[in-house]
């Protein structure tokens, strides 16, 4: 996983939400050699290996193994990924839980509860076309999904649930992203905002600095 040039594009109408929603939980440390010895992830995310299952990329030939109550929201965000920034292969272009628990960042424990996942792909960065993308695709989460490159150290490849397992805004983006679902009018290519608009940029410039605070 490589990191990647900082962008301030993001789309509006997760705004209010991402300030309402403060920042990442914070957890306890590693230990001294670099193990996560908690029962819970730095998200605040208990690790239960029979909450996790493995789920199909919408359009992509990709699998990836994520906590049931992260999948819908995780998934929106790798569909996107696969269309509009970097196309997913295979399964080995995405990663999610993993029960290692060795980890160079506090936020890397967030794949042993199943609740981040690593779109691979990106090489030396992304273009400046692909940050407005995924910022889009974060403004679409309403702040609930955070980006590894806005992390320390930053890391292109990750996202990660933002909020605890029973946060009401989780909650309400999963039954808004399933009702698209049900609909067949999700973000699918051809069918999405132009995240260059005006709206969504500014959208995207709020988000990023509220996201940034915390």
């Amino acid at each position: 996983m490589t990191p990647t040039r900082r962008s301030v594009l993001l789309s509006v109408g997760a705004v209010g939400a991402a300030t309402a929603l403060g920042g990442v939980l914070t957890g306890p440390a590693a230990a001294a050699d670099g193990t996560w010895d908690s029962p819970r992830s730095a998200n605040g995310w208990a690790m239960d290996p029979d909450a996790v299952g493995s789920f199909r990329v919408e359009g992509s030939p990709a699998t990836v193994r994520l906590h049931r109550a992260a999948a819908p929201v995780l998934l929106h965000v790798a569909r996107r990924w696969h269309y509009e920034v970097i196309p997913l292969r295979g399964s080995r272009h995405v990663l999610g839980h993993r029960t290692d628990r060795a980890v160079g960042a506090a936020y890397e424990s967030n794949y042993l509860s199943g609740s981040a996942i690593a779109l691979l792909g990106a090489g030396d960065g992304l273009w400046p076309h692909q940050e407005a993308v995924v910022r889009d695709i974060l403004a679409d989460c309403g702040g609930v999904v955070r980006w590894g490159t806005d992390l320390s150290p930053a890391d292109a490849c990750h996202f990660q649930i933002d909020v605890g397992p029973d946060a009401k805004a989780l909650r309400r983006l999963t039954e808004i992203f399933h009702a698209r679902s049900v609909r067949h009018d999700g973000p699918r290519p051809g069918a999405v905002e132009d995240p260059a608009t005006p709206e969504r940029r500014a959208g995207a410039r709020r988000l990023a600095k509220a996201q940034a605070r915390n």
